[in-house]
C-alpha cells in the first residue's frame, strides 16, 4: 500500500466561492481511478502539545502501489486541481509512505 497524505494551510482571506472551489477540487482528486481509499478532513478537536493542528485541510489517499500514485500525480484531474487551487494555500506539506 502507498499512502499520500497532504496538509494544506489555506490563506485567511479566501472567499466562500474560493473555499467551495477548493473543497470540490479535493473531492475530484478522490475520483481518480487508482485511488483505493480517501479521506478529506480538518483538524480534530484533540489538543495535546504533540498534535499539529495549524493546518486547514488534510487529504489522505491510498493506492495499491507507487505506480498508482504516479498515475494520480499525472492525470488531468490532478493538474486541474493544482491550476485551479494552488493560489488558495500559503503552505502545503506532503508525506508519502509505504507499508513496512
Amino acid at each position: 500500500m502507498f499512502v499520500h497524505a497532504v496538509f494544506f494551510w489555506l490563506k485567511a482571506d479566501l472567499t466562500p466561492q474560493q473555499l467551495s472551489t477548493f473543497r470540490e477540487g479535493l473531492i475530484s482528486l478522490t475520483t481518480i481511478t487508482t485511488v483505493r481509499n480517501a479521506h478529506i478532513g480538518v483538524p480534530a478537536a484533540t489538543n495535546r502539545p504533540i498534535i499539529e493542528r495549524s493546518y486547514s485541510y488534510a487529504l489522505s489517499v491510498q493506492f495499491d502501489d507507487e505506480r498508482g500514485h504516479d498515475y494520480y500525480q499525472q492525470v488531468d484531474i490532478h493538474e486541474r486541481f493544482r491550476q485551479a487551487c494552488s493560489s488558495f494555500w500559503s503552505k502545503v506539506v506532503i508525506y508519502d509512505s509505504i507499508s513496512a
